[in-house]
């Protein structure tokens, strides 16, 4: 084989290396992106079922203290 051919090769093969080498690193860019997006939507599940017991645990307490009052003046 002559130099100039094996450069001609050194060089698709170099370039076919960059190509595969750059698609892998958006790949891997693309599923960090949708990585950090599920972890943002699993925080907000977080907050909102949070918010959500807590206006149940109100709710409760609330009728708890209706119930007592209920009873208290049906006993009067």
């Amino acid at each position: 084989m002559s130099i100039p051919v094996i450069a001609i090769i050194g060089g698709v093969l170099i370039s076919l290396a960059g190509i595969f080498t750059d698609a892998y690193t958006r790949k891997q860019k693309i599923k960090l992106k949708a990585l950090e997006r599920e972890v943002e939507l699993e925080k907000l599940r977080l907050e909102t079922y949070t918010m959500e017991t807590e206006k149940m645990r109100l709710e409760l307490e609330h009728s708890k203290v209706l119930l007592l009052e209920e009873k208290h003046n049906s006993t009067k």
